[in-house]
């Protein structure tokens, strides 16, 4: 007998879920839920034989579901995650967990006493160039990191809900938990826009600095003339630039840097030594990201294994957002 699923949430992302799942073999569909029903009957016309509900709460109750996808808004994730894992479904919420970190770890726990699957779709992290990205910082290919330095700009879309960092940020934390192996920073500084007319930050900078001495710098906005999503990594002996709107080098890692050398004449000296080299594009993984991770997910379920995006990540992504958020709610510049 197969998976099934039930998909809570049919806005923007919702859709997408249904789509994957419903291709992967083994899985089916089985209810769907969205308070605007007009939304449930356009997911029914192409999926007839899913069961509707106007409520999420009923839909983990009544759905006869094994799982269930959460893509509501973040307010809601809460509650609905752990009435799912309190009736004994698996779960895969949209990023971000929860907008608290308590929370987000009383999930964790729950998740872990139930010994229920907990996942966080951090998208990104299942996408083709940042593999690719992980497999050469791991090999040691770029050196000692740095620092790293993170641009996700564009008009739009503003929200009312959340702010900028629970938006948009917490994709770029999660790149960043993925890459560095869970590394958390012991001081962050952040800074950030507000518009009257909207309610919430739509700038953020922000600054992370981690036990190692690495730096990584992250700014986020929904009021840009252009559309930047733009990743640079800068190691002791290559540097790497991820490009999301490249159409075809995503990914390109730089033989560049520099070199410090001591100048016998004047002890007290250094020299700088220029490293310019070859560009090159690595080949990567070009399957639809939201395809794996819903693939991930069913495989974890079914396996009883932990999924790359599993909910330490995402409660380390929580922490991180929160603590940037606060500092920008209270107006400090550092935690």
């Amino acid at each position: 007998m197969g998976l099934k699923v039930g998909v809570i949430g049919l806005g923007y992302w919702g859709p997408n879920l249904v789509r994957n799942f419903a291709t992967l073999d083994g899985v089916e569909i089985a209810a769907v839920a969205d308070k605007d029903i007009s939304r449930v009957e356009r997911v029914r016309r192409l999926y007839p034989y899913v069961e509707p509900f106007n409520d999420g709460l009923e839909l983990v109750e009544r759905g006869g579901v094994d799982a269930v996808a959460i893509a509501t808004p973040v307010a809601a994730h809460f509650d609905l995650a752990l009435a799912a894992l309190q009736n004994g479904k698996h779960v895969l919420v949209e990023k971000p967990l929860t907008d608290n970190p308590n929370t987000a770890e009383q999930l964790c726990k729950e998740a872990e006493k139930r010994a229920l699957v907990l996942m966080v779709d951090h998208v990104f992290v299942y996408s083709g160039p940042v593999e690719r990205l992980k497999e050469i910082i791991d090999a040691g290919e770029l050196g000692d990191i740095v620092y790293f330095d993170s641009v996700r700009i564009n008009l739009g879309l503003f929200r009312h809900d959340v702010n900028v960092v629970w938006d948009l940020m917490v994709h770029d934390l999660s790149i960043v938990d993925y890459l560095f192996n869970g590394a958390t920073p012991k001081k962050v500084q952040s800074a950030g826009l507000k518009l009257p007319e909207f309610g919430q930050e739509c700038v953020c900078y922000a600054t992370l600095r981690y036990p190692n001495g690495m730096l990584g710098a992250i700014h986020v906005s929904w009021f840009a003339p252009v559309k930047v999503p733009r990743f640079i990594v800068c190691g002791t002996k290559r540097m790497a630039v991820y490009d999301d709107l490249e159409p075809a080098e995503r990914l390109k890692i730089y033989e560049r840097g520099v070199d410090f050398v001591e100048d016998s004449h004047q002890i007290y000296k250094m020299l700088v030594s220029y490293r310019t080299g070859d560009v090159w594009s690595p080949a990567f993984d070009t399957k639809e990201p939201l395809g794996k991770v819903c693939s991930n997910f069913v495989e974890c379920v079914k396996a009883g294994s932990m999924p790359r995006a599993d909910a330490t990540a995402g409660l380390r992504v929580v922490q991180c957002a929160w603590s940037i958020s606060t500092l920008l709610e209270r107006g400090d510049a550092m935690a």
